[in-house]
C-alpha cells in the first residue's frame, strides 16, 4: 500500500475541491504542451513559511515543474521580493496557482504573527505556545508554521496530553474528582495540566498533584499570585486575552507557558503574488 502523508493528503484534498472536473478556462485556452516561468512575489512584509508545501502543490500537477526558492522558511521578506520562481507547464502552473498561494499565505500570515508576539519576550523565560484552534484539516501545517514563526506547539489532538477543562471539571464534580479519575487510567509518565480560572482553583490544582497548571482569563494581579503560591510545584501557563499589548506583561509575571489560540485562528494571510514572466 502506498503511503499519503498528512500533507500530501491536504494538497490532493485542496485540489480536489479547486479542480473537481478540469479548469473550463485554462484547458479552453492553454495549448497541452506550453510551458511558462512564473515568480512568487511578496507584498507584504513579514516571516515566509510553507514554500515546499507550495512547490508540492506544482509538482503534483506536473513533477517536471522547477521550483527554485529564493528565501528559505523562517526568513523576513519585504514588499516586492522574490521569493521563488516557477518554471513547468502551463496548465499546471495556472491550475495550481490559487491552492499554492492560499496554503503559502495563511502559513505565512501564521508565521508573521508569530514572530511579532516571540519578539515581545524573546528576552524573558516565558514560552509562546499554539492551541488547538486551527483551520479543520490545516492543523499539521499551522502548527509548523508557528514553529517557523519562533514559537512552541501546545498539544496536538485530545489524544496527545490531558487537559482537564471546565467542563470536565463540572461534569467529574471538580478538580480533585477529574484528576483523581484520569491519574488511574493513564500511564504513569503522561503529565496532567488544570485549567483554573480563580485562586482557589489554583489551590485545589495542586492539592490534587496537577503537573501543569493553566491560569485561564486571570488579571495580572492574580496571575502574579498564582505563580507565587504555585511556587515552582507545578508548570504554569497563561492563557486568554493575550495580544501584542499584554504579552509582556503576562510574561512578566513569571509564567512558564503563553499559549494563544489567536496565532492560528484569527490571522492576516500575508500578501503573495504569482506573476507570469
Amino acid at each position: 500500500m502506498q503511503y499519503i502523508s498528512d500533507i500530501d493528503r491536504i494538497i490532493i484534498n485542496a485540489l480536489r475541491e479547486d479542480i473537481p472536473s478540469g479548469d473550463i478556462t485554462t484547458d479552453n485556452i492553454i495549448d497541452e504542451t506550453s510551458q511558462s516561468e512564473a515568480v512568487l512575489i511578496s507584498k507584504d512584509e513579514g516571516v515566509i513559511a510553507g514554500l515546499d508545501v507550495a512547490k508540492k502543490v506544482f509538482l503534483m500537477l506536473d513533477d517536471q515543474v522547477v521550483f527554485e526558492k529564493m528565501v528559505e522558511d523562517g526568513q523576513t521578506v519585504k514588499r516586492g521580493d522574490i521569493i521563488a520562481k516557477i518554471k513547468g507547464n502551463t496548465r499546471a502552473l495556472l491550475k495550481g496557482e490559487r491552492t499554492a498561494l492560499n496554503l503559502l499565505q495563511r502559513l505565512s500570515g501564521i508565521a508573521t504573527k508569530t514572530r511579532q508576539l516571540a519578539d515581545k519576550i524573546k528576552d524573558l523565560p516565558a514560552k509562546l505556545v499554539d492551541t488547538r484552534k486551527t483551520t479543520p484539516g490545516l492543523r499539521v501545517l499551522e502548527k509548523y508554521a508557528v514553529r517557523v514563526g519562533g514559537g512552541y506547539n501546545h498539544r496536538f489532538c485530545l489524544s496527545d496530553g490531558v487537559l482537564i477543562k471546565d467542563n470536565h471539571i463540572k461534569a467529574a464534580g471538580g478538580i480533585k474528582q477529574a484528576v483523581q479519575l484520569v491519574r488511574e487510567k493513564i500511564p504513569h509518565t503522561m503529565k496532567i495540566e488544570v485549567e483554573t480560572e480563580t485562586i482557589e482553583q489554583v489551590l485545589e490544582a495542586l492539592e490534587a498533584k496537577a503537573d501543569i497548571i493553566m491560569l485561564d482569563n486571570m488579571s495580572l494581579d492574580e496571575m502574579k499570585k498564582a505563580v507565587k503560591i504555585i511556587d515552582g510545584r507545578a508548570v504554569t501557563e497563561a492563557s486568554g486575552n493575550v495580544n501584542a499589548d499584554t504579552i509582556y506583561d503576562i510574561a512578566c509575571t513569571g509564567v512558564d507557558i503563553i499559549s494563544v489560540g489567536g496565532l492560528t485562528h484569527s490571522v492576516k494571510a500575508f500578501d503573495i503574488s504569482m506573476k507570469f514572466s
